[in-house]
């Protein structure tokens, strides 16, 4: 039987950035308030912001028949159900509290 062993850590490389001290201030108090580190806040923004600008490239290619099909589902009005019923009759999130 092998003995455990710690888990290494993923190797990090390192990013130098340029930024003017008042965009520096603004994203410390965010990271602030989110009770993250500047590096962990600025990661996971980039992160965001990078899967977001290669999912809105991607390509589905379908044929013609199911992409009228899938045209007649969009034109098609909303039906309403439980969920959406709830969520119309609750006060936003802003006026809550």
């Amino acid at each position: 039987m092998k003995p455990a062993t710690a888990t290494k850590p993923a190797p990090r490389e390192t990013l130098n950035l340029r930024i003017p001290t008042a965009e520096r201030n603004l994203i410390d108090r965010a990271a602030s308030s989110a009770g993250k580190t500047r590096t962990d806040f600025i990661l996971g923004a980039a992160r965001r912001a990078a899967e977001e600008a290669l999912l809105d490239r991607a390509l589905i290619l379908v044929g013609p028949a199911k992409f009228d099909k899938f045209l007649a589902l969009l034109e098609q009005p909303a039906k309403p159900n439980a969920r959406l019923r709830r969520t119309m009759k609750s006060a936003p999130p802003w006026e809550q509290g």
